[in-house]
């Protein structure tokens, strides 16, 4: 797969994202609530717990920015429910961050935001080794190896990713694809869409690591872009390592912004 030739401008990138794909109000999984609080969206309700997203936060510092985190962390403390604050790096106010720790919250490690355009992607055929192939998949039992998978690669418990797929996969919103060799899951991937907007979310991506470096996580790329240009998504967001980070700026893909987890724990 080669880079792509066009030049794609961040800042014009970084609007976009922040216009549509930041808050989308059509998406949520199977059973979650989904509630406003002001310029937040709070969905509460999920496998992997609760998670706040908003587009920006409508100017609001100080006193006010601390009742607003506030009726978040009540929320959830009342639910016995953990929850997802995510953070871009160019959010307002500057001390956004600093407010969140000293309510109890706790910082994971931070992923830069990459933008690509799904066309180049999807006009060129996936390159495989011989002993690999690709499929799409909605079976519960593809989803538990998915979280076996990811389970093994990252040596946490992960198995919430079946419930979480499970949840997540109606024909508008989700579409799962595992790489296969010898018989196993050694790489799965999912593409999630933003009805509504010109963007979907390239997500998972984990591969086995004796199977690395053999071109299964650009494939994942070329059949999950395919897939945005048949449904009429024009780019492609990755909330991204750095393990995947060089790969797919290889790829043309462009770095807009930076995103980092804050996770409140009851």
């Amino acid at each position: 797969m080669a880079p792509m030739t066009n030049s794609l401008d961040p800042k014009e990138l970084l609007a976009e994202y922040d216009a549509q794909a930041r808050v989308f109000e059509a998406f949520g999984p199977v059973g979650a609530t989904v509630h406003w609080d002001g310029p937040l969206k709070r969905t509460s309700g999920m496998a992997s717990g609760g998670f706040i997203t908003y587009r920006d936060l409508a100017g609001l510092q100080g006193d006010d920015l601390d009742a607003l985190i506030a009726r978040q962390v009540a929320f959830f403390r009342e639910r016995g429910e953990k929850f997802e604050w995510k953070t871009r790096g160019h959010d307002l106010p500057a001390d956004l961050t600093d407010r969140l720790l000293a309510h109890g919250f706790a910082a994971e490690d931070p992923e830069t935001v990459v933008v690509g355009l799904a066309a180049p992607y999807a006009t060129e055929a996936p390159a495989l080794p011989a002993d690999v192939t690709i499929r799409q998949t909605a079976d519960r039992d593809d989803y538990r190896k998915i979280a076996d998978l990811n389970t093994a690669a990252w040596g946490q418990d992960l198995s919430w990713l079946e419930t979480m797929l499970a949840e997540e996969s109606t024909p508008d919103s989700l579409d799962v694809f595992v790489a296969e060799a010898d018989g196993k899951v050694v790489s799965a991937a999912w593409i999630r869409y933003l009805p509504g907007s010109q963007f979907a979310g390239l997500n998972g991506g984990t591969t086995l690591a004796e199977y690395r470096g053999r071109g299964i996580y650009k494939a994942l790329v070329a059949v999950r872009a395919a897939k945005a240009i048949e449904r009429g998504y024009k780019y492609l967001h990755v909330d991204c390592t750095e393990d995947s980070r060089p790969i797919l700026q290889r790829l043309g893909f462009v770095a807009i912004t930076t995103t980092t987890p804050y996770v409140w724990r009851p």
